[in-house]
């Protein structure tokens, strides 16, 4: 049976190969893909869905554009990562992917309502959205299975010291997911950062020999060169994909329960999520902390969706 998932995403480099993994694996139904303003503005995420998804020939799952900025403060993108479209690097033509007339979060909350079975939620941006639907209409929390976050880390941060970017973005939305009592897994960035794009996994790509896979190819350049700049790292973490990989198969992403707050006062650590994994207070747990990956069961994953997307001539 396949996981009913929505996507809340900003595409976003890692956001665009999350959407292909959770397109293209049978394992997940896909049934809507949400924009939130996060790595660029919302209209920016929102286009970058659209060609993502014309470019990988997605097409019968709604797109719907939702939160353009945080719940408290200014919105905060991350160009010098994604670049000024947030989605710079490969050449992608307009989108004829349409984008539903309704807000993110109503469609959300419609689908929950009318689905026969609870709904996981798959945010590989900041949580805006998700935190919105859960204020407005907590009545729709028991139609959540489960919320499985990209985002947060148990150690350093990579937007500030100790802050993770897309709940540095919103910390109060990443509070309210959190304590929400619905069942979270928070794959952060002490987990993410296993799933390196070396050149062996460029190979790889490059192996399929398909338009799609060169577009892989140029998000991954494009990322890894950003990431070389600014971190001095040569082989980025590929983030997003990691909580679709989750949904996927939770053993190929190894999770330890523990206590989860984010700070929201601090003057050097805003957005920083605290993590016990010790159990050294007396909170109780409230996450899956993601703390180990089968790092090539995860890339077999997310290759063999783009080859699933877009069969190397002789395979179709």
């Amino acid at each position: 049976m396949a996981t009913p998932v929505i996507l809340d995403c900003d595409p976003g480099h890692d956001d665009a190969l999350a959407l292909l993994l959770a397109a293209a694996d049978p394992r997940i139904e896909l049934l809507a893909i949400t924009t939130v303003a996060g790595n660029q503005t919302l209209d920016k995420t929102t286009m970058n869905a659209r060609r993502i998804c014309t470019a990988a020939g997605i097409t019968g799952v709604p797109i719907a554009a939702g939160c353009g900025m945080p719940l408290v403060g200014e919105l905060r993108v991350a160009p010098e990562i994604h670049g000024a479209s947030g989605l710079d690097g490969p050449t992608l033509g307009e989108p004829t992917v349409p984008v539903v007339d309704e807000h993110a979060v109503a469609l959300i909350h419609r689908i929950l309502l009318d689905h026969p079975e609870p709904v996981t939620l798959v945010p590989t941006g900041p949580l805006t959205n998700v935190a919105t639907l859960l204020r407005d209409h907590p009545e729709v929390a028991p139609k959540i299975r489960e919320i499985v976050f990209m985002g947060g880390s148990t150690g350093r941060g990579n937007i500030t010291p100790y802050g993770e970017f897309n709940v540095v973005v919103d910390p109060e939305a990443a509070e309210i997911v959190l304590r929400s009592g619905i069942p979270v897994t928070m794959c952060g960035l002490n987990v993410t950062h296993q799933a390196l794009v070396t050149p062996d996994v460029l190979a790889r790509f490059q192996r399929l020999d398909t338009d799609l896979a060169r577009i892989c190819i140029d998000l991954m350049t494009f990322f890894a060169s950003a990431y070389e700049n600014v971190f001095g790292l040569a082989d980025p973490p590929l983030h997003d994909p990691i909580a679709v990989a989750r949904v996927i198969d939770p053993s190929i992403v190894a999770c330890v329960p523990a206590p989860v707050a984010v700070e929201l006062d601090g003057t050097h650590t805003r957005g920083a999520t605290v993590v016990d994994l010790h159990h050294r207070t007396a909170a109780p747990d409230n996450a899956g902390v993601a703390v180990r990956l089968d790092v090539d069961a995860f890339w077999d994953l997310v290759i063999g969706a783009v080859e699933r997307l877009a069969p190397p001539v002789g395979r179709r």
